[in-house]
Order: C-alpha cells, then structure tokens, then sequence
C-alpha cells in the first residue's frame, strides 16, 4: 500500500491545515456555545474546495481519491470535528444523489452544498429505529406526479439547520423491511414540515432534531433511484462515511497529544519537568502506538475503497475503534494537564463531550462488532 501523495495533493492536504488552524480553530468553543454551524466559514471551505474532494469537477468536485478526501478530513477537523460531520454528510448525500438522482434535478443541490452555500443532512433514523435501521415508519405512497410523505424522523444531525435532507422512507410492506424503502431528496421548506432540535451533551454545533412530515408532497422527480432499492444505496455509502468517521476522530486525539508532549517538557515539578516521569509519559507512549495503528486502519480502508476492493469489515472496525480510542487519548491528554486540563479554558472537555457522541452515531460499537462478525464468518 502506497500512501504518498502528489505535489497537488500535498498542498490540498496543507490548505486544510492552514484553515483549520487560522480560522476553525479560534471559533471551536464559540460555535458549541451558540449551537450554530458558521455559515460563512463553510462557504469559505467551499471557496477552498474543502467538500466532496473525491467527486467529480463536473459538480463541483476535485476529482481526487478517497485516500486524498480522508487526508483532508484529517487535516481539517483536529481542531474541530463538528465541520467534519459536514464535509462526510456532504460526500456520503452527494454520493447517493449522483448515483441515483436524474441529474437535471440533484446537480444544483450537489454544487449548492459542495460550494458551502447550501447544508445537507441525511434522515435515517427513527424513533422506533436506531441500530434496526430497516424498520422504518415514514411513509411515502405515490399519488400522481407527486410522492405524499407521512412521519418522524429523529436523531438527525443538522436537522434544524438543514437545507434539504436525503430521506428514506417505506414505500413497500413493513413485512418487506430493508426491500421496501427508497430514498429521497427533500427540501426542508416545502409545507408541512416542522422541526424540533435537541439539547445535546456534545456536538452542540452540528446539533440533532427530528423533522416531522404531515401530508409532505415531494415530487416523484425526486425520488432517488428506483422504488424499494433505498437501503441498499445508504448502506453502500456507509462503508465510505464510516472510515472517514475513524479518521476525523483519531485527528482530534492528534492534536490532543501533540499539546500532552508540548506540556510535559513545559511543566515542571520537583525540579524536573513531567518529561522525566515514565508515569506520566508512558501512558502518552502507549496511546501513540494505538494512536498510529488505528490511523494505519483506516488509511488502508481508503485505499481499500479507491481500488474497488472489498472495505466492509474494516470500515466498521474504523467506526468503532476510531472514536472510542480517540476519546480516550484525549481523556488521558486531558488528566496529563492536571487540573488546568479540566477547565473549559482548555478544548479537552468539549473534545470528549464532541467525541463521544461519534461512539453512538453513524454505528454503535456493538453494531459495528456485528458487522465484522458478519463480514469474517459468512460463506
């Protein structure tokens, strides 16, 4: 496996970086503290062409490689990991409508949200539905030119700030479970449509909701592929947003530790500085070694994907080891500052508040195991 990258792709990488560092950085507790995304950062970030680095120019893309996309997502979310939940949405949304959509009808979405301009969420769950993501309730049911949508969706990142959503809803029987759902693009002004968000621990920024759907008529235009063949379609993109999740997470638990280095040769105690005490430096050894394999993971998943080979197993070994061994390298960065570290004046306590909620979306862990479980035993 070759992970070198390109002149260009160097300096895509190190654009990231800069951003993040110059202007994400400087706003991460503000924007957790108004529960808002920023909007003309994100239009920056399109400016930039900081979203959808792996689709095509057409639409608004660069044209790279999953590997490039995942290098970028690094790069950018150390300092934040909430826009990293809106550069994913916008790949994972992008990639469904591109494959499925007429093109005359999901383009401008697409360019709208590659641009920064526009901010896409996907409804999957429901109230009813977490792990089980084939037991959907929302209903939709043709009428005309028209599709009439009924339900609630719930737990939906971005559903208060949304613009439009990738909606999967049942079309077939509830017996037909996962073969009885199709996906839609759906604008989030259309009548009859209400949201409600909620009040989260972490992840404040991003935010979650649930959107409400009374007699919604979404044009049959909009409709995303053929009829009852929607799970199909999202479950295929997860193995993509899923390795991308890992990496996001370990990017966080980078700049952590760079920060617990930097402190342990800064901070001294009975003469000698923290650097000198295995029992400090030891644990931040240990969690660079895990640090290092973890990244390989989902290096490799990427690489897996670019090449079209099989990625399943190990997209879902990204998603689950990826934000749990992030949180807790951040918990020990955290501890390692002592009580300074503790203090909101310090990112770690709204890093493990951010992290923890990516060990329950997208995937449990459990789910996850399940899936690899599935992946290494079937015939």
């Amino acid at each position: 496996m070759d992970f070198s990258l390109t002149p260009e792709q160097e300096a895509l990488v190190e654009t990231a970086r800069a951003f993040a560092r110059d202007h994400l950085k400087p706003n991460y507790r503000l924007r957790d503290q108004e529960g808002r995304m920023d909007r003309p950062t994100l239009k920056r970030m399109g400016e930039l062409g900081l979203f959808g680095i792996e689709l095509p120019e057409e639409i608004g893309g660069l044209g790279q490689d999953c590997l490039t996309a995942g290098l970028v997502v690094e790069a950018l979310c150390g300092e934040d990991l909430n826009i990293g939940y809106v550069t994913i949405n916008a790949s994972l949304d992008a990639q469904i409508m591109r494959s499925f959509g007429t093109p005359d009808v999901v383009d401008p979405w697409i360019r709208g949200m590659l641009s920064g301009e526009l901010i896409a969420s996907i409804a999957l769950t429901e109230p009813g539905g977490g792990s089980d993501a084939a037991n959907l309730k929302l209903r939709a049911r043709r009428d005309g030119d028209d599709y009439i949508i009924d339900g609630e969706k719930t737990s939906i990142s971005l559903a208060d700030q949304a613009d439009f959503t990738v909606a999967f809803a049942r079309t077939g029987t509830t017996e037909a479970r996962a073969k009885g759902i199709s996906s839609f693009l759906i604008p989030l002004d259309l009548p009859g449509i209400s949201r409600t968000s909620f009040d989260d621990h972490g992840g404040r920024s991003v935010g979650r909701g649930s959107l409400f759907f009374d007699n919604v008529r979404v044009p049959a235009s909009h409709l995303l592929g053929t009829e009852n063949a929607g799970f199909s379609q999202v479950m295929a993109g997860f193995d993509y947003s899923r390795a991308l999740l890992g990496i996001l997470c370990l990017s966080v638990a980078r700049v952590s530790l760079d920060a617990a280095w930097k402190y342990t040769n800064e901070r001294f105690t009975f003469g000698k500085p923290l650097s000198e005490y295995q029992g400090v430096t030891f644990p931040l050894a240990e969690a660079e070694t895990q640090w290092a394999g973890a990244r390989l993971l989902c290096l490799q998943t990427l690489w897996l994907k670019d090449r079209g080979l099989p990625h399943t197993a190990e997209a879902a070994m990204c998603k689950w080891w990826g934000p749990k061994l992030a949180y807790d390298i951040v918990n020990t960065c955290l501890l390692t500052h002592g009580h300074g570290g503790y203090s909101k004046d310090m990112p770690f306590e709204q890093r493990l508040r951010d992290l923890l909620g990516l060990q329950i979306g997208d995937g449990t862990a459990q789910i996850m195991k399940m899936v690899i479980a599935r992946q290494k035993t079937k015939a």
